[in-house]
């Protein structure tokens, strides 16, 4: 499975941004997608994951209420939808794949792939 991100940027407080990750290879529907960040001179993070067969999501609290993440199955893409930005959010996203019977871990090690990442960084 390959994943490229993208759509991070330069936003202000309060602003959104929509992260988008594009998945391709045979067996993408077999995996779960995850979005983590990781904040300067800080561990990567969980923010939050998605099932591609239905749909079921999950989030850190730190973004519950204020990020969504969903997909287009026909696109093979899933997308970041992130409201009301804090400074706090500012870090490099990266998306992930993990094998679907792991279910919506939120452990990166048990994340196979990654994306490259996507800078956000949200001023004051």
């Amino acid at each position: 499975v390959q994943l490229q991100a993208s759509g991070g940027g330069l936003v202000q407080a309060g602003g959104s941004l929509r992260l988008s990750c594009a998945a391709s290879g045979r067996t993408v529907d077999s995996y779960n997608m995850g979005w983590f960040r990781q904040a300067p001179g800080k561990g990567r993070e969980f923010v939050a994951a998605i099932s591609w067969s239905d749909g079921t999501t999950d989030y850190a609290d730190s973004v519950k209420g204020r990020f969504t993440i969903f997909r287009d199955n026909a696109k093979n893409t899933v997308y970041l939808q992130m409201n009301s930005l804090k400074p706090e959010d500012t870090a490099v996203y990266y998306c992930a794949a993990v094998r679907s019977p792991y279910g919506l871990t939120w452990s990166t090690s048990r994340y196979e792939y990654w994306g490259q990442g996507t800078l956000v960084t949200v001023s004051s």
